[in-house]
């Protein structure tokens, strides 16, 4: 029977021990390292490389009046305060300031299927580097950035606030908070979104989308904010290795299954529904105008960020 795409293909691990399983249990300070460690890293590339493209890509809501001065040869006719200058018998001419300060929205998938990674790094630890650059580039152009953190259930909601302090505590849940559930219901997480903020914002919603369908909530979202999906992926649930028989667990139900590797028939198979899969998901966020960034475990993430920036800046730039 033909496999439906929209349903989500899981794979934790397999019997051969490969891959990050989860977060063993650390000490506080442990835990206060490893979030600095993260913070250094993260600001420095904001700092450097990645300094400008986020501000460049994300503007303010509109203009501010800020001031009316005497009108000086270069400025726009239409700015021109017709007015004062009735009033004072020279010209003036209005200014404007950005309204710069946007809501910034990390919605974070925390699901079981997120603590796999065949590599050093679970998709868990990508999307929390991910998001914490996300997170220290807004407050750098002062922003406000909230955290909503979901599987099954929305599992912890943080309204967005500016300050250091205050994203350091985002990037620690995103890193340690231990959920409650084990699945993954991005329409739920959509659906409460939709509900508690009301100003338009940036949303980077930052998941693995091994899940079912989502597409009508994610069309209401698509038309409210301006979202940007972050699909975080491990080349094993791409590609299987060619090592005999294995036991794959689905994280997230807990389901076993046996599977030889070493059969041609089947290791095609599974790239076809890796690609329906894939195929689905692309429809799905096309569908609602959403802009999405994949990205890998293991490799460098910054070369597909600002691959993004910079396709998004060309395409402001025509408009």
């Amino acid at each position: 029977m033909p496999r439906d795409p929209s349903t989500p293909l899981r794979f934790a691990r397999d019997d051969g021990g490969g891959g990050s399983s989860g977060q063993a249990q650390q000490t506080p300070a442990e835990i206060l390292k490893k979030i600095r460690a993260l913070e250094i890293k993260t600001k420095g590339l904001v700092q450097t490389v990645f300094a400008g493209d986020y501000h460049s890509v994300f503007k303010g809501r509109g203009m501010n009046f800020d001031e009316v001065r005497e009108y000086q040869p270069g400025d726009e006719i239409r700015a021109i305060d017709w007015n004062v200058t009735a009033r004072l018998g020279t010209a003036f001419v209005k200014k404007f300031t950005e309204e710069r300060e946007l809501t910034v929205l990390l919605v974070v998938d925390v699901s079981a299927s997120g603590s796999f990674g065949s590599t050093t790094q679970s998709k868990r630890e990508l999307a929390a580097e991910v998001a914490c650059l996300l997170a220290f580039s807004a407050i750098r152009n002062n922003d406000k950035v909230g955290l909503l953190l979901f599987t099954d259930k929305v599992e912890l909601y943080i309204p967005a606030k500016k300050g250091r302090s205050h994203t350091l505590r985002l990037i620690r849940e995103i890193l340690f908070f231990e959920p409650q559930q084990r699945g993954t219901d991005p329409a739920l997480a959509l659906q409460y979104l939709n509900q508690v903020v009301s100003r338009r914002a940036v949303v980077f919603f930052i998941s693995d989308f091994q899940a079912g369908d989502f597409s009508r909530e994610l069309a209401v979202s698509g038309r409210r904010h301006d979202v940007i999906a972050i699909h975080v992926q491990d080349e094993r649930e791409k590609v299987f290795p060619n090592v005999g028989i294995i036991t794959l667990e689905d994280a997230e139900t807990g389901e076993q299954i046996e599977i030889n590797t070493s059969d041609r028939a089947t290791r095609t198979h599974f790239a076809e529904l890796v690609e329906a899969q894939a195929a689905h998901l692309k429809r799905t966020l096309h569908r609602s105008n959403i802009d999405t960034i994949s990205l890998q475990t293991g490799r460098d993430y910054l070369p597909g960020l600002r691959s993004f920036f910079k396709a998004r800046e060309r395409r402001m730039a025509v408009r």
